[in-house]
C-alpha cells in the first residue's frame, strides 16, 4: 500500500482516464501528485523525460498517456500509432526503472486481443492468433508495454501492473468528429443533427466555435457549415454512421476505470496477477470492464432517444465495422476485489449532460 504522502506521477493527467485517475487519487487523500501537460513535457523526448524523473523522483507512476483514436485515425496514421506509443512507453517505463519507482500502473486497451478471440476474452488469449488489421500497430505497441512490465518484474523484481480497459467514455472525452471514439462521436453527431433539425443555428455555432470542424467554425455561413457537417454524416434529416451497426461493444464509464485503476495501484501486487508455481509466467495483465455488451445500433438508438433527435438513423455499410465482438472476461478483476456500478443508460445521460454543460460554460466565457 502506498503511503498518503507518496509522490505519484500521472502521465497523461489531462486525458480522459488520466484526469479521472488524478481526481480519484485526490478523493482518496493522495495529494502529492505530479502532472505535466504535453507542452511542459514531451514524453517522446527521452532526454526531457530523464530530466523530469531526475528532478521529481516519483514513488509511483501511472502511465495513462498514449496516442489514441478511432478506426479512421488508426487506419490512416499507422506509423504514428506504433512509433509514438512505443516511444512513450520506452521512456516512461525505462526511467521509472532507472529511478527505482516502487509501483507502476500501465494502461493498455482490449484491442490487444486477437480479432477472432473467443468471447468473452480472457487474459490468456493474448497472442494466440492474428490481430484486427485496422488497429494492429496500436495493439502491438500496447502488447509491448504490458510485456515490458511483465519482463521487468520477472528479471528485476519490480512491481509494475498492466490493466487493459474496454471502450471508455466520460468527462473530458474527445468529441472530434473523425478522431474520437465511437460513443462521444455519436453523441456529438446526433446533437448537431438535432440542432439542425430544429433550426437552432445558435446552438450549432456555439458547438463548432468550441470544437471547429476542419477549420469551419461559427463564423462560417450556414451553407459552409451544412456542407462540412454533411461530410461527417450530419444533416437536418438524418445521422449516418459507419458500418452495419451489428458489432457488439462493451463500454465503461471513465471514472469507474479510474476507480478500478487506483484500486489496482493501491491493493494489487505483481504476485497477485498469476498463479503461484507456474513454469511460464505470462498474461499477468488485468482486464477492466463491465462484462456486458450491446450492439452499435442499440447504442445509437439509446443516444438518439436521450438527445431527442427526431430525424433518421442511417448506416453506411461501405465503411468498415471493425471487430465484430470485443467483450472482456472480468473474472480476474472481480477476484481482485473490484466491480463496476454505472450502467450504459446512466452513462449516456451523464456524458450528454457534461457535453451540454461544457458548451454553455465556454459560450459564456467567449
Amino acid at each position: 500500500m502506498l503511503e498518503k504522502s507518496a509522490k505519484i506521477y500521472v502521465a497523461g493527467h489531462h486525458g480522459l482516464v488520466g484526469s479521472a485517475i488524478w481526481n480519484n487519487l485526490l478523493q482518496r487523500g493522495y495529494t502529492n501528485l505530479v502532472g505535466k501537460s504535453h507542452k511542459e513535457l514531451d514524453l517522446l523526448d527521452g532526454v526531457a523525460v530523464k530530466r523530469f524523473f531526475d528532478e521529481e523522483q516519483p514513488d509511483a507512476v501511472v502511465l495513462a498517456a498514449a496516442h489514441v483514436g478511432g478506426i479512421m485515425a488508426n487506419l490512416q496514421y499507422r506509423a504514428d500509432f506504433i512509433y509514438q506509443n512505443l516511444q512513450i512507453q520506452q521512456n516512461v517505463i525505462g526511467e521509472s526503472f532507472r529511478h527505482g519507482v516502487k509501483k507502476l500502473l500501465f494502461l493498455g486497451s482490449t484491442c490487444i486481443y486477437p480479432r477472432e478471440a473467443p468471447q468473452p476474452m480472457k487474459e490468456e488469449v493474448l497472442l494466440t492468433s492474428p490481430l484486427e488489421y485496422t488497429n494492429e500497430p496500436y495493439a502491438i505497441a500496447k502488447i509491448a508495454g504490458l510485456k515490458m512490465c511483465e519482463s521487468f518484474n520477472l528479471q528485476y523484481g519490480t512491481n509494475y501492473i498492466a490493466v487493459m480497459p474496454t471502450n471508455l467514455y466520460g468527462p473530458n472525452d474527445n468529441f472530434h468528429l473523425e478522431n474520437s471514439h465511437v460513443l462521444p462521436a455519436m453523441i456529438r453527431k446526433v446533437y448537431l443533427a438535432k440542432c439542425l433539425n430544429e433550426g437552432d443555428w445558435e446552438a450549432v455555432r456555439k458547438d463548432i466555435n468550441l470544437r471547429p470542424v476542419e477549420g469551419v467554425n461559427g463564423n462560417n455561413t450556414n451553407k459552409e457549415i451544412l456542407a462540412k457537417l454533411a461530410k461527417f454524416g450530419i444533416t437536418p434529416e438524418a445521422v449516418t454512421l459507419w458500418g452495419t451497426g451489428k458489432p457488439l461493444r462493451e463500454f465503461l464509464w471513465s471514472e469507474e476505470m479510474a476507480d478500478a485503476s487506483v484500486h489496482v495501484l493501491l491493493n494489487v501486487d505483481f504476485k497477485d496477477t498469476y498463479k503461484e508455481g507456474e513454469k511460464e509466467v505470462r498474461n499477468c495483465h488485468i482486464n477492466v470492464g463491465t462484462g456486458k455488451e450491446l450492439s452499435i445500433r442499440e447504442l445509437a438508438e439509446k443516444i438518439v432517444k436521450e438527445i431527442g433527435f427526431k430525424g433518421e438513423l442511417r448506416w453506411d455499410v461501405s465503411k468498415p465495422d471493425g471487430t465484430l465482438r470485443k467483450l472482456t472476461d472480468v473474472a480476474k478483476l472481480h477476484n481482485l476485489g473490484w466491480h463496476h456500478k454505472v450502467e450504459i443508460d446512466e452513462g449516456i445521460h451523464r456524458l450528454y449532460e457534461w457535453y451540454l454543460k461544457g458548451i454553455c460554460i465556454n459560450h459564456q466565457t467567449i
